[in-house]
């Protein structure tokens, strides 16, 4: 399994950085991408949770590739259209063509936030929630609970626990680590991944009354296999 992964395309630099800084801020992992063939080999590569799209992309619009990935399968992201045509005819073939939702230029950040969590509760792909014992992750809600009392994460160490409690019964790497968390490659050297751990552990295991996340020596983190729901 992968963590809660968006897809971003838009041709306008200052747009583009702005909304991936945000996503990310907000624990989300984020491809940023400038124009629709990128964005349609990405889809092809990745499975996305979400994809944002501007219609106006360079080479293939918008919505062309999301006619593209819903003729691809049945199964892939929820997409929501960010753009700035407003006219009813677009809104409608946007959703015609399989699109969930239709946010129009200019825009309130945290309205598209919204809208990306909604999109996360109720989409075919969406996650559902996470539980090791009284441990329960909530990814659309971003919450994390033990015994019904709410542990406050940083979007990181959320994003972080996230992916080991996807990958439970797994050994992840620090690079595995690294690239689905932070969306880079690591340093051989850095030891910030065995700093964020640390204190993931202070913050979950006291409440939890066990450790949660185990060091494999050598070779990475797990998490035990998860409860069923």
């Amino acid at each position: 399994m992968v963590p809660v992964r968006i897809l971003f395309a838009e041709d306008e630099p200052t747009i583009r950085k702005y909304v991936s800084r945000g996503l990310a801020e907000a624990g989300y992992a984020v491809d940023a991408v400038k124009d629709g063939q990128e964005a349609w080999l990405a889809a092809q590569t990745v499975d996305y949770d979400v994809a944002i799209l501007d219609i106006g992309l360079p080479g293939i619009d918008g919505f062309e590739v999301c006619r593209r990935i819903r003729a691809r399968s049945d199964h892939g992201p929820a997409i929501l259209f960010l753009t700035a045509r407003d006219a009813v005819e677009d809104r409608v073939l946007g959703l015609d063509l399989g699109a969930e939702d239709y946010l129009v230029k200019p825009f309130a950040f945290a309205e598209l936030l919204a809208r990306v969590r909604v999109l996360l509760r109720r989409g075919p792909s969406g996650p559902a929630v996470l539980s090791s014992g009284e441990l329960l992750l909530d990814p659309a809600a971003r919450r994390v609970t033990v015994h019904g009392d709410e542990i406050k994460l940083t979007a990181k160490e959320f994003a972080l626990l996230e992916y080991l409690m996807r990958n439970a019964g797994r050994v992840v790497t620090k690079s595995m680590i690294a690239e689905h968390v932070w969306n880079f490659d690591l340093d051989g050297e850095s030891n910030f991944i065995e700093v964020f751990v640390y204190s993931l552990r202070k913050k979950v295991d006291g409440p939890l009354g066990r450790p949660l996340i185990q060091t494999v020596r050598g070779s990475g983190y797990r998490i035990d296999a998860l409860d069923s729901p």
